[in-house]
């Protein structure tokens, strides 16, 4: 078996585990960069347990929301479920290994890459296709670890790896044409129960032509 399978069969057990492995709260910087925006069509790449995808949704996003974990997706459509009469925008789950996925270039009005760990060839590879999947308009909104927060903050990967420093994506941005960076810092965020914060890398992009 390849790592990539082995990667997909170790988080298809971690999510298949009693309870939630994430918050059912949207991430700080999400609400922050797309909270305020006309809802459209939105990517969310890496979706997990879809709390990013199921809170657009509610606002009025027309979501597609991709995972390589089969049981993430279980449990994102049963929170759906768990919704009632469902959130006010439509939700296209999509099993899927994002390093094959290959979005549908000017489709999205946002596109969502939250906290997806890869080596760096990987990395620029997937921003670059999130990038051409925007529409004229689009806000990419791309959050992690920051390469720092394994020796000065908390919680998240340790292999640095596969870390990045919001310079790190602005480069990979470098070459796709028509996309202006609007955000690009390492940030502080409040971890519950530990004394220092996470550092996280977040980029906002929007394309411009």
């Amino acid at each position: 078996m390849s790592a990539r399978g082995m990667d997909e069969a170790a988080w298809d057990a971690r999510y298949a585990a009693d309870g939630r492995v994430w918050t059912t709260e949207p991430n700080v910087w999400a609400v922050e960069a797309l909270g305020d925006l006309t809802p459209g069509t939105a990517l969310d790449l890496g979706t997990g347990e879809g709390r990013h995808a199921l809170w657009l949704a509610s606002l009025g996003w027309d979501v597609t929301a991709v995972d390589f974990s089969i049981e993430a997706l279980r449990t994102a459509r049963s929170s759906q479920s768990a919704h009632g009469p469902g959130p006010a925008g439509h939700i296209d789950w999509v099993h899927a290994d994002l390093l094959t996925y290959v979005p549908e270039p000017g489709s999205k009005d946002a596109v969502l890459m939250m906290y997806i760990h890869l080596p760096q060839d990987d990395r620029r590879a997937l921003v670059q296709r999130a990038a051409r999947a925007l529409a004229p308009g689009g806000t990419l909104l791309v959050v992690g670890h920051d390469l720092t927060n394994p020796a000065d903050g908390a919680g998240g990967p340790s292999d640095t790896t596969v870390l990045f420093t919001a310079q790190d994506v602005a480069a990979d941005l470098a070459g796709v044409a028509g996309v202006e960076i609007r955000l690009a810092q390492r940030r502080p965020r409040a971890v519950e129960g530990s004394p220092r914060p996470a550092l996280d890398a977040i980029v906002v992009a929007v394309r411009t032509a």
